[in-house]
């Protein structure tokens, strides 16, 4: 048996018993096939079609790119003539060689002849040893991922834990602080795979594309980075509505509509997370768990609807703030009440703009066939640049906006009167027990001057007088008549 063709099953594993003599193997389509084949079980095998690139690996294709068009069909027997071709020539030269360099060709001409060409091949997106590939883009996540955690907790403590009035502006802040802990908690995720599966990636490739982490991943990251763009532009309508009406206190109407504009921006942004979901599962093409901008023709076309989508919240924040800007006389932006956060949204709306560009390049490069882009570049940018934003937007915040010292200042005194308060409470109970502790000494020196007294005087009770008998009877009922507080 030479050929076996077993493609589009339910197989969960392959026997190997009986076929170490095949030298085509065709297992594509069985999906629940995840486990490694060793290439020491298939010594004649040359060409393989398996459902994953990572369980080529095994058969030294790692990270190499193969084109096998019509391997599967060509006849054998071209190959076994040229093999015996091969095989006279070198039986010819063997006069004018000694026997060890014969036998050295002979052995490298086996080995060139028994390589194993492997389909699909594994790739930067289809690695073999490492998730992340290098040590710049996984010292860049690992940073990017601690400053997010930080920097957002920082800002959501300050929003909300301060005992000031929450505007609309601060609420939307603090709510995109919470959305970019969220990318952060996705960017982690990925770390941790790359850390726990370092230098074996192969072995778990096919298990963590196509489970559940990495839908939740996906999930997470498209849910975060779509709401945290619909956040800003409804931060950038409502700073541009403000000034414009030069509103200084908030009505509450205006705080209900923000709030249900906020219910439609996490509403949006959910329904198109949800949407890869629902077509096909596009988080689990590759183990960086997004849907990539090449390949499927709906992978695609999802990521250039996205991306027209968020070009168009750009636009609509850059065209608010223009007209913002040009309606303000010079100098007049000072004067406003909050001129503070219009700073720093127009801040937040430039550096997202900038970081979002690569990434739409890239979209539209892949949608015009513009191949000069590499992979590695592709994955650098969707590792980095992607949750990049999540980093940065907490940090403008904590550096440049002076609602933060504010803030920070408020939070701090409210620690600090609360650990006075509490501190206080402490106090009030010691002194509450040294109190009773010499109220206790007051009884027992007050019953034993009592039973002094009574010890004193004569038995006689004719010879006291009825007002000394009362005084002794108040002083023998120590605890009802002594006060204790």
């Amino acid at each position: 048996l030479l050929h076996r063709d077993v493609s589009s099953n339910l197989l969960s594993s392959f026997p190997v018993t009986g076929l170490h003599g095949l030298t085509h193997l065709k297992l594509t389509g069985n999906h629940a096939l995840q486990s490694l084949i060793t290439s020491e079980n298939f010594p004649e095998l040359k060409v393989m079609e398996m459902p994953y690139a990572y369980q080529c690996c095994a058969f030294g294709a790692c990270e190499n790119h193969y084109r096998i068009s019509s391997q599967w069909n060509k006849d054998d027997n071209s190959s076994i003539d040229d093999f015996h071709r091969k095989d006279a020539g070198l039986l010819q030269i063997h006069d004018e060689r000694d026997f060890e360099d014969f036998f050295l060709d002979f052995e490298e001409d086996l080995k060139s002849h028994h390589s194993v060409q492997c389909s699909p091949s594994p790739g930067p997106f289809k690695p073999c040893d490492h998730l992340f590939g290098s040590w710049l883009i996984r010292i860049g996540v690992w940073t990017i991922v601690g400053l997010t955690f930080i920097c957002n907790a920082l800002v959501s403590a300050t929003v909300f834990r301060s005992p000031l009035y929450m505007s609309s502006i601060k609420l939307l802040i603090g709510l995109i602080a919470i959305v970019n802990t969220l990318m952060g908690l996705a960017s982690g995720v990925l770390a941790s795979v790359d850390a726990s599966t370092f230098g074996s990636f192969a072995q778990y490739g096919a298990q963590w594309e196509s489970g559940i982490g990495c839908q939740i991943t996906g999930l997470l990251s498209i849910f975060a980075s779509e709401a945290s763009i619909f956040l800003l532009t409804l931060a950038s309508l409502e700073r541009a509505f403000s000034v414009k009406h030069v509103t200084k206190f908030e009505t509450k109407s205006s705080v209900a509509s923000i709030k249900i504009a906020i219910s439609f921006c996490f509403m949006l942004a959910l329904i198109i997370a949800v949407i890869p979901l629902l077509t096909g599962s596009e988080y689990g093409v590759s183990p960086l768990c997004l849907p990539l901008p090449f390949g499927k023709s709906t992978a695609m076309g999802y990521m250039v609807a996205l991306v027209l989508l968020n070009s168009l919240c750009f636009l609509v924040m850059t065209v608010a703030y223009t007209k913002l800007y040009c309606s303000l006389e010079k100098g007049e932006l000072d004067n406003i009440w909050d001129c503070s956060m219009v700073k720093h949204i127009a801040l937040l709306l430039f550096t997202n703009c900038i970081l979002y560009c690569p990434v739409a390049f890239l979209s539209f490069s892949s949608l015009l066939n513009l191949t000069f882009i590499s992979p590695e570049v592709i994955k650098s940018i969707l590792l980095v640049i992607v949750p990049l934003p999540a980093c940065l937007n907490p940090l403008l915040y904590i550096l440049f906006n002076p609602h933060f010292k504010e803030d920070l200042g408020s939070l701090q005194k409210q620690t600090l009167i609360w650990r006075r308060s509490k501190h206080a409470s402490l106090i009030s109970v010691n002194s509450e027990d040294i109190e009773k502790q010499s109220c206790d000494s007051t009884q027992a020196l007050v019953t034993f001057a009592s039973a002094s007294i009574s010890y004193d005087m004569p038995t006689s009770s004719s010879l006291m007088p009825p007002s000394y008998q009362m005084t002794e009877g108040c002083n023998l009922s120590s605890v009802a008549f002594v006060p204790c507080r």
